[in-house]
């Protein structure tokens, strides 16, 4: 993992897949802490969180987590989930994020020296390749640890540095809720709501 002191870096979160690759290894984000991990690698000029949101629910679970990020140093990137049905009659629900991802990245790259992709997904493979062009160094942030891995073989490849999300854990993970003296449970999650409620 390269780092320089100088660099300037940009996190790109695709916030499904992140909170998949860390459900598999059984952690839950805090991401204050992720945060302060990458402003001690370098300047960090901007941090995007992608999601789609169910719009119509009265109560999205999502919901307090995109509220806390948007008002604690993450720039938020939501749209409306679209609902349709497949070809046996099923109700599904689509909310992908990549276009926004790409589209974002490829007019931040004159900004920055080293983009930090969270995400496993082998279609940005490209991405990654035509912003290296440009002369910006990727970090892919996934993980080769869960069963089956959540990183494609290809976007690993194609990486100038991958970060296994495991060994990220330590740093970045949320410290559950302790005792006081007294025996109450104090949160320790900056929204003192569990990241687990954001959308798989």
């Amino acid at each position: 993992m390269t780092f320089y002191p100088q660099e300037r870096i940009g996190l790109f979160i695709d916030g499904s897949n992140l909170y998949a690759a860390a459900r598999a290894l059984g952690f839950d984000i805090d991401y204050r802490r992720l945060l302060d991990v990458f402003r001690e690698y370098g300047h960090l000029v901007r941090a995007f969180y992608y999601t789609a949101l169910v719009e119509d629910q009265e109560y999205s679970p999502i919901r307090p987590l995109v509220d806390w990020l948007d008002y604690n140093g993450y720039t938020m990137v939501t749209k409306p989930t679209k609902e349709f049905t497949d070809a046996m009659g099923r109700r599904k629900i689509k909310g992908n994020m990549d276009i926004e991802l790409a589209i974002d990245v490829m007019e931040m790259a004159q900004y920055l020296d080293h983009v930090v992709l969270f995400s496993g997904d082998g279609d940005f493979r490209r991405l990654v390749e035509a912003i290296q062009r440009k002369g910006v160094r990727v970090t892919v942030v996934s993980t080769i640890r869960s069963s089956p891995p959540m990183v494609a073989d290809e976007l690993r490849r194609q990486a100038d540095t991958f970060m296994e999300l495991q060994e990220l854990a330590p740093s970045i993970m949320r410290i559950h809720a302790h005792r006081d003296e007294h025996g109450s449970a104090q949160p320790a999650h900056p929204t003192g709501r569990s990241d687990s409620q954001s959308l798989a």
